[in-house]
């Protein structure tokens, strides 16, 4: 479970993101949506613990900054963040020492062989595309088994297969339990798996919804969110 209260971070006089609260329960996709600027990726990152901010924010209910719920949390950026002289297989063997991980090396194999990255397990961070480096953060991300995962418009870069991949990792990943936060302005990708959504304009959440409510009502996420953001606009 995912639990952030209260949140506000200020860069100076700038309110990125102001009083925000929301709740993702265990086996939930909730989408973060918002135009470019709402403060989607400064939340995010407050969440992951990048930023220093005012509030709460737990993880299977630990303080979001505990060595506890460091380990509950599987984070995949927008921008990747790799090690250049780190090869592919490095990188899996890198975050396997840092959380200490037992057994490790077959889902390793088996995370780098969905994304196409099997005969790639030599290449040196530096030498990916960018989307080969999109695909060994989300691989990075996934191996310590996260009760709680951010992606950060983890679907930019990817090719189809990859994006077919991520989808399917993603719905596993619900039926496992987990709370999963999706940050994206490609809503067609998502639409087939959210749970809740919460749309942000300028650093504060303006409307909450539940899918279950929504295709009670016969609304549209698309058009919802068109609809809220020319309202603020």
């Amino acid at each position: 479970m995912l639990v952030v209260n209260n949140v506000t971070k200020k860069y100076g006089k700038l309110v990125a993101n102001d009083n925000v609260s929301f709740c993702i329960e265990s086996g939930e996709v909730s989408l973060l949506l918002g135009p470019n600027g709402a403060g989607k990726t400064t939340l995010i990152k407050c969440i992951s613990g990048l930023l220093k901010f005012s509030g709460v924010i737990e993880i299977c209910g630990y303080g979001n900054k505990t060595l506890q719920a460091k380990r509950y949390l599987g984070y995949i950026p927008e921008v990747p963040s790799l090690y250049e002289m780190l090869t592919v297989w490095e990188h899996m063997e890198f975050i396997a020492r840092a959380y200490s991980l037992e057994n490790w090396r077959e889902r390793a194999e088996n995370l780098l062989a969905r994304f196409e990255l099997d005969d790639k397990k030599k290449k040196l961070g530096r030498e990916l595309s960018k989307g080969m480096q999109q695909k060994l953060s989300i691989c990075c991300g996934i191996l310590p088994e996260p009760k709680v995962i951010l992606f950060d418009e983890p679907m930019v870069g990817l090719d189809p297969h990859a994006i077919k991949e991520l989808k399917n990792m993603i719905i596993e990943q619900r039926q496992a339990g987990n709370a999963i936060l999706i940050s994206t302005h490609m809503l067609d990708s998502v639409t087939d798996f959210w749970d809740s959504t919460n749309i942000m304009i300028e650093g504060k959440i303006v409307d909450s919804r539940k899918r279950s409510e929504m295709e009670e009502a016969e609304e549209d996420l698309e058009d919802l969110f068109f609809r809220i953001t020319k309202r603020e606009n």
